[in-house]
């Protein structure tokens, strides 16, 4: 069945585009409502997106450990491709002699296997510990074509006190070639392929040509019976496209307009959430290359305004977790900006989903952020629940 879908829809990954028009940049589309943002048709975005929503099992080459079935189990509110109340484990060790140390077998605990002997569990000594919660990937497709040159002067833009931290990190696709990371927690991916191939292996436990070699069980070499690589690559290819077809999250328009919400806008400007929280964002030309030239921007994704309310960069707002992953060793303690678009779709919030209300989570908040949430605190009670009220709409 996988091989007829990707037959049905070969082709689709190699659209060319045109340059946008040059004027004011429009908005991208945004909504919950499982169509394409443009970037291919609607009825290949219903085939990508049932690839993306297809389970794997054990003859697949599923596991050994792993931590779903599927991309959609952990993208999936409230439509596919959102988020979900996963949240998963990773641990390690830290000294400051030696720094962070991966937990054997990496960081991720993965919290299922095939077999009962191959389950992981967090080693005695592996005393950094840290929950993560599942990411939405919907406009993910926008974020993907954000130059680095937008969230370097992003970075420059911003008090040396709250200055994000630009990492370059390895493009998969393009050995040799390095890009601004923008995808996962610590920013430990540049592209939507190099996102997938990492997800399909440590996710679900599928290998591919990015990740030849199947994970271990806490540093125990398994064999889960199906031959390396599982997937060619065709189905990280689908991934990429699925995503970057999806359109932005939407507002809720009827709670934005508001007198209420849109007070509170103007108090999130006001305390300076919009410092890191970055409102508004044009993405790069359609046209351009990235990818370290192997991908074009396509022109439903080009040159378009996005309000991510995030400036993807990594900061230390007193909530680190202490894994490093991709980057180098400050990145410790640092966490990628949370886009808020979304927000009110989250019932579990912070990168751990330690935190139930948004004001708990925004009062959680310290480090690079202790002046803005110092004024927060100052705000009459009337003023935060308008800033809180403005923050449900998003």
């Amino acid at each position: 069945m996988r091989f007829l879908r990707r037959t049905l829809y070969a082709g689709a990954l190699a659209t060319f585009v045109l340059p946008v028009a040059q004027g004011a940049p429009p908005e991208a589309p945004a909504g919950f409502d499982n169509l394409t943002n443009g970037a291919i048709s609607q009825a290949e975005f219903d085939s990508v997106r049932e690839v993306f929503e297809e389970r794997e099992f054990n003859a697949d080459g599923l596991g050994p450990v792993f931590n779903a079935q599927a991309c959609v189990e952990c993208h999936q509110s409230p439509v596919t491709g959102g988020v979900s109340q996963i949240t998963e484990v990773r641990a390690g060790r830290f000294s400051t002699r030696s720094g962070f140390q991966e937990h054997p077998g990496g960081s991720l605990i993965h919290d299922r296997a095939i077999d009962a002997t191959m389950q992981e569990h967090v080693l005695r000594g592996n005393d950094v510990r840290a929950g993560r919660s599942s990411l939405n990937v919907l406009g993910d497709g926008f974020v993907e074509a954000i130059a680095d040159s937008t969230l370097r002067a992003i970075s420059q833009s911003q008090p040396s006190s709250m200055r994000g931290q630009v990492i370059e990190v390895p493009l998969l696709e393009s050995p040799g070639n390095t890009r601004v990371g923008r995808f996962g927690w610590k920013n430990q991916h540049a592209s939507l392929l190099s996102f997938s191939g990492d997800a399909y292996l440590n996710e679900m436990g599928i290998t591919s040509p990015m990740f030849p070699v199947d994970n271990t069980s806490n540093g125990t070499v398994y064999d889960d019976g199906v031959a390396d690589p599982e997937d060619d690559g065709a189905d990280l290819d689908i991934f990429a496209a699925f995503m970057r077809a999806t359109k932005a999250p939407p507002r809720d328009t009827a709670l934005a307009n508001t007198a209420d919400a849109r007070a509170g806008s103007s108090q999130f400007d006001a305390v300076g959430c919009g410092t890191c929280h970055v409102r508004n964002i044009t993405t790069a030309p359609a046209g351009t290359l990235i990818n370290g030239g192997t991908f074009a921007v396509p022109a439903a994704v080009g040159g378009k305004v996005i309000h991510p309310f995030s400036d993807f960069l990594l900061h230390d707002v007193g909530t680190g977790d202490g894994i490093v992953q991709n980057g180098p060793a400050t990145t410790r303690n640092k966490l990628r900006t949370p886009p808020l678009w979304g927000l009110r779709t989250r019932s579990r919030l912070m990168h751990d989903g330690a935190q139930i209300t948004i004001g708990d989570a925004v009062l959680r908040h310290g480090r690079e952020a202790s002046a803005v949430i110092t004024r927060y605190r100052q705000l009459s009670e009337t003023r935060r629940n308008q800033l809180l009220t403005f923050l449900l709409s998003l």
